[in-house]
């Protein structure tokens, strides 16, 4: 059996993504894995995995749309944005009324500058920002656009007279930081936010429902590949059939000719082999990736 595919794991609180990456790696017993987008240890839910040839798809995965259900405590700012920072500020926020949280969730709602969390994976003159917090440096990283789609509010939780919880579900373009959302959403309402409970539901068209625990994965090792890497790539781009001319010469990294299709998409041999992901430029359709066996 082929363990070239993706596995959408369901990925547990506690653990890093690189966590889960070391034990894929195992239960496949071949190290060429990897991960479509970090969660933090904090989150759990979707986590798409590469496995062997198909690790050369989540670039794509990277970049696609995510969805999350969140929990943001108003009344408390933490350093990281998130439950797993030192506390900062402390405002009582039993005053907020529910309509003052509908008002500044609706304000983060659309195409948005975003300031990411200082505690972030981006690097600051070739170091991660999370690296320089640590050591006690003050980190200003640019505001970035994204969209969010949807920031629908699910409840108001009001169990304590001074924090309120807020549970939102959210859909947004890659590179959106939840935690800055708590964030905005605090310092908005003047209270201070951060972010207590994160779980992705989505990655593109992966879903939860789709997914596997690392339990799950264990009992059916080494076969651990959920979805092989012609139907993977079948499933996240747009399908062009090639002749068996076209699909040599596309295999040899020589270009076809246009067919009109929105880029980029899998360009499939007769046989439904995946030969590579193709966009269309200068009147030609060229590989990005070539992923015929060699």
């Amino acid at each position: 059996m082929s363990t070239d595919g993706l596995i959408v794991v369901d990925k547990p609180g506690g653990m890093t993504s690189h966590d889960v990456v070391a034990r894929i790696r195992r239960l496949a017993r071949t190290r060429r894995v990897g991960h479509g987008g970090t969660l933090d240890p904090m989150a759990t839910g979707v986590l798409v995995i590469g496995v062997g040839r198909a690790t050369r798809l989540l670039t794509y995965v990277i970049g696609a749309g995510k969805g999350y259900t969140a929990t943001i405590r108003l009344g408390q700012a933490t350093v990281t944005d998130d439950a797993e920072g030192e506390v900062t500020q402390s405002v009582p926020a039993g005053g907020v009324t529910d309509e003052a949280i509908r008002a500044a969730l609706a304000d983060l709602t659309g195409e948005i500058d975003q300031v990411p969390s200082a505690v972030s994976a981006i690097k600051v003159d070739g170091r991660r920002a999370y690296h320089r917090v640590r050591e006690g440096e003050s980190v200003d990283l640019p505001a970035r656009r994204v969209t969010v789609s949807r920031l629908d509010l699910l409840a108001v939780r009001r169990d304590t007279p001074d924090v309120v919880d807020v549970d939102v579900d959210v859909t947004c373009t890659s590179g959106t930081y939840i935690r800055a959302i708590a964030r905005d959403a605090g310092r908005a309402l003047g209270v201070g936010g951060h972010l207590t409970a994160l779980r992705r539901t989505a990655v593109g068209g992966f879903t939860l429902d789709e997914s596997a625990t690392l339990d799950e994965l264990e009992e059916r090792a080494p076969e651990v590949v959920g979805l092989p890497l012609a139907a993977a790539a079948d499933r996240f781009f747009t399908r062009r059939e090639a002749t068996p001319e076209e699909a040599r010469t596309l295999s040899h990294g020589g270009p076809l000719a246009p067919a009109g299709i929105d880029g980029p998409y899998a360009v499939f041999d007769p046989a439904g082999g995946l030969v590579a992901i193709v966009s269309e430029r200068d009147g030609r359709a060229r590989a990005e990736i070539v992923l015929a066996p060699a």
